[in-house]
């Protein structure tokens, strides 16, 4: 029991990194002189990101093949 709660935090906390990031290149990319190789690194980022969501979301609803 323990495990999934401590799955569920960490979920929690990458979804809310997520969406920061969200914020951040919007902020970043909203003037038009921006830095292309920052916003590359922060979306690149956001993918490693939604890839270990994905994971975590798998662990804690198991596809079950009936």
């Amino acid at each position: 029991m323990d495990d999934l709660e401590t799955v569920r935090r960490r979920l929690e906390t990458l979804k809310q990194e997520h969406r920061d990031l969200d914020d951040v290149i919007a902020r970043v990319t909203e003037d038009g002189a921006f830095d292309q190789l920052q916003v590359q690194r922060l979306k690149k980022r956001k993918l490693v990101l939604k890839d270990q969501i994905t994971k975590l979301e798998s662990e804690l609803h198991p596809d079950i093949i009936a």
